[in-house]
């Protein structure tokens, strides 16, 4: 999923949605930009809100309107908490388990990995970065592509990285296997998954 100029996007919905909006440089560059403004920003509606809310929420897992849309309707349409059953849905894709395994880090490079056939799930290859990966799923590098450059660092950096409590690192089979519900708390995530629902419940 391709967007716009991110820094604009990131100062638009004011939260640092994309990798590169999450460094100093960005954050010491924002800091100035502000000291120097002379006019206050105009109030935002409800709605106007609840829109910035539900881009926060998009432009962090790398996702389209489309998808997202969906993902929120399942979400809506499932027997019990709307909000824990979709932040689940967008940590169980493959793509952020990738990101949370501490492979790569960042949501843009774990797709093109895993669209690029870099990626098994259980053994086997799969080539679709939405794909929802389940308790008891093993995510591992293909055989063929660990002697790749982007891996050779692997072991060091994983010796260093701490995995979410739902995600188990196997050392000698370089293997990562999902031993819990893929899920990440409401305070560790950018956007107000509350307000995300309000937006689509109109």
């Amino acid at each position: 999923m391709k967007f716009g100029p991110k820094y604009k996007i990131a100062r638009k919905v004011g939260a640092p949605v994309f990798e590169k909006t999450q460094t100093q440089k960005y954050a010491m560059r924002e800091a100035r930009r502000k000291a120097v403004r002379t006019s206050k920003p105009r109030a935002k509606t409800d709605y106007g809100l609840q829109v910035i809310e539900k881009q926060k929420a998009r432009y962090s897992y790398g996702l389209g309107e489309r998808q997202f849309s969906k993902y929120v309707k399942q979400a809506v349409e499932a027997k019990g908490d709307s909000t824990a059953i979709l932040l689940t849905t967008l940590e169980s894709r493959l793509d952020n388990v990738v990101v949370r395994g501490g492979i790569v880090p960042t949501r843009a490079f774990a797709r093109q990995l895993v669209t690029h056939g870099h990626i098994t799930v259980n053994g086997k290859k799969v080539t679709f970065p939405s794909y929802l990966v389940k308790t008891g799923d093993v995510v591992a590098i293909r055989e063929g592509s660990r002697k790749s450059p982007i891996f050779a660092a692997i072991d060091e950096k994983m010796k260093a990285y701490s995995t979410p409590a739902w995600i188990k690192f196997n050392p000698e089979k370089r293997e990562w296997e999902v031993q819990g519900i893929p899920t990440v708390s409401k305070t560790d995530v950018m956007f107000d998954v509350g307000v995300v629902l309000e937006f689509y419940s109109r």
